[in-house]
Order: C-alpha cells, then structure tokens, then sequence
C-alpha cells in the first residue's frame, strides 16, 4: 500500500543540491580511467573499475539495513563528508598507487551517495507525477553534468589532475552545507528485518520489475563502457583533453534537453514502454556506428555520440520513470535491489572488456555495448506498461 506525500518546497532544495552534486561528479567521471592509468602504470585498467563496484554492489545488497540503522539522510551525509576526505586526500598527494585507492573509494562513496538521494527524492514524491518528478531531477543532474566535463578537461590541460580534485572539493563542500539545510528531518528508518534471499524471493515475483531491472543494467553497460574505455580510445587517436571535452559537452546536450519533456509525456498520455523500445533502438544503432567511425573529426565524433545520448536520455528518464511507479518511499529494499544494476554492469562490463582487450582492439568494446543493448529489447516487449493519466 503506497503512503506518498508530495513535498514542493524540499524537492526545489533538492534540485539545487542535484545539481551541485552532477557538476561535482561529472569533473571526475570522463578523467578517472586516464588518471588510474597515469597512477598504476597500467593499461588496462577495468580492474580498478571492477573491484570498486564489487565493494558497492556488497553496500546495495545491505543498503535497507544501512538504512535501518542510520536513516536515509545520515547515509547520505556519512558518504559525502567520506567523499570530501578522499579528495582532500586526492589534492595533497600527487598519482600514486595510494591515489589510485583513494580514487576507488571516490567511486564507490560517490554512488552510495546518489542511492541514499534517491530514497530521499522519493519521500517527497507521489506516484501520479514520478515522470515528471524524475524527469526534472534528471534534467537538473546532466545540466550539472554537461559542463562538468569541458570544464575539467579544461583545467586538466592547465592545472593537471590537482586542479581539477581542488574544484571538486569546493562544489561538494557547497552540497554538504546545502544538503545540511535540506535533508536533517528526513532521515526515515527501514523497519523490516530482512536478508538478501528474502529480497530476492520478493522481487523476482514481480516479474516487470525484473524486466525493468535488466534494462537499467543495459543502459548501466552501455555507460559503464562509454565513461571507460570512450575518452581512452579518443586519446589514442590523437584527440587533446580540450577537443574531448567539447565533443562531450555536445554529447550530454540530450539529458538536458528530452528528460523533463519526456517524463511529462509518460506520466500524461503515453506510458513508458514504446519509448523505451525506441530508445534502446537507437543507442544500439548509434553505440556499434561508433566501431566505423575511426579518426574523423570533432564535429563527427560529437554527432554520433550526441545520437548515443539521444536514447541513452530517454531511456534513463523512462527507466526511472516506470521503476518508481511500482514503489514508495518504504520500498527501500527493492530501490536498493534495483540500483545493483549499476554494479552489475560495471562488473559485466568491465569483465568482458577486459577479455576482449586481450584478443582485439578497444574500439570493439562499442560492438559489445550495442549488442547488450539490443538484448534488452524482448524485456521491453515483455513489460506491462504503466497506465498514463490520459488512460486512467
């Protein structure tokens, strides 16, 4: 039985706390593969990825009894002030195979961070409107997320990886201050006491949120493969840290642009499933395009990931979406469950990846991602669509 409440004034907040927390992460996301690989000296380095979101999906797994014992918002505030420790850490020694573990605790705090803010989101949310609601949140993230990375990279080719740690630490600084304000009195506990296999025996008789979930995971692999292995592969085509930061600067231009319309439009005439069908169509086209594409130029190379985003965008929206519709703010074991596709995937990813690195080039990573992808098409045929106001 839901029990929503909707809460305008706390989700304005939050938005703004979305957005510091986007620009913050997104400074990091695109420069992390090249700094692990500066730091240890290794080429391949989906090890890195690989163990961090191990140790993640170990915290999603236990996240309802985190909850059950600190509450939403302290999870939140604990990951956040541990996050500006490692970057004060990350600011005051240069690359080394310590950075390289402060880097990995980065990611891991980073998306324990982002989990605990969804639980919070929620609790000021209400079914009828979760498109528009995620819609907007979404939007308010990628607009921080879309000039993190030329901002950095611009700095990058300035002021090296230090400047870029030290900008990163003042914005999260200014979400731990605001957060303070916003989320004190909305630290509500998970009162049921229960094990992994119990989560388990509960969700996989919802058959769509399964299907939900392996769609998330698709998209999770396809972002897994991107932020890795996609700013590595520019560079060793000659691409500068400025020219990549423009490419995807264009290339975020999407999340910015379709989420909210797009959300609106689910929660109002549509549902979510033919759009998701839609969506994953052209990130598998677009993703296995970019296996052709070889040096060709800035504007090239900003069209055909612009394209990946386009479906990438909506399906995130939608994703989130239709996930939401089938939970409440209690639901934190199922939200915790759900956001394992990430791990997941980075794990899958960054796996398969690396087997195929042995044997084959890197640009035949975007082929696996494209066929992941389309491999979520039977679940997003097989999904029960959410019914929109229009056909209630």
């Amino acid at each position: 039985m839901h029990s929503e409440k909707l809460d305008e004034n706390r989700l304005k907040l939050t938005s703004f706390v979305t957005l510091l927390m986007g620009f913050s992460q997104a400074m990091l996301v695109y420069i992390m593969s090249s700094y692990f690989e500066l730091s240890s000296g290794i080429e391949n380095i989906g090890v890195f990825y690989g163990f961090s979101y191990v140790v993640f999906l170990f915290v999603l797994l236990n996240f309802h009894k985190l909850v059950r014992i600190g509450g939403k918002s302290n999870i939140f505030y604990f990951s956040l002030l541990a996050k500006i420790i490692a970057l004060t850490m990350l600011v005051l020694m240069g690359p080394s195979k310590a950075s390289v573990a402060l880097m990995m605790l980065y990611i891991i705090l980073g998306h324990i961070e982002w989990v605990a803010l969804d639980a919070i989101v929620e609790s000021f949310s209400v079914d009828k409107k979760s498109g528009r609601i995620r819609g907007l949140h979404l939007t308010i993230v990628n607009a921080g997320f879309m000039f993190g990375p030329f901002i950095s990279m611009d700095i990058l080719e300035k002021m090296g990886f230090h400047g870029v740690f030290m900008l990163a630490l003042v914005f999260n600084c200014f979400v731990f201050i605001f957060s303070l304000i916003g989320f004190r009195s909305v630290n509500h506990r998970f009162d049921q006491k229960l094990k992994f296999v119990d989560i388990i025996k509960k969700v996989i008789v919802r058959k769509n949120i399964m299907r939900i979930y392996y769609i998330a995971f698709a998209l999770d692999f396809f972002y897994a493969v991107m932020t890795i292995y996609a700013p590595i592969y520019l560079q060793g085509l000659g691409y500068s840290w400025e020219k990549i930061g423009i490419i995807f600067t264009i290339m975020l231009i999407p999340f910015v642009l379709v989420q909210y319309p797009m959300g609106v439009l689910a929660d109002k005439r549509t549902g979510e499933k033919e759009f998701i069908i839609f969506s994953l169509l052209i990130m598998a086209v677009s993703t296995i395009s970019v296996y052709f594409i070889g040096t060709g130029t800035v504007f090239l190379w900003a069209v055909i990931l612009f394209f990946t985003r386009i479906g990438a965008a909506l399906l995130e929206i939608l994703r989130d979406s239709y996930f939401f519709k089938k939970v409440d703010a209690y639901d934190v074991d199922i939200i915790g469950f759900f956001r394992t596709s990430l791990p997941m995937a980075y794990i899958a990813a960054t796996m398969f990846c690396t087997l195929t690195l042995f044997f084959l080039s890197i640009k035949f990573t975007f082929i696996l991602a494209g066929i992941v992808t389309l491999s979520a098409l039977y679940p997003a045929f097989k999904l029960v669509d959410n019914k929109s106001e229009k056909e209630t």
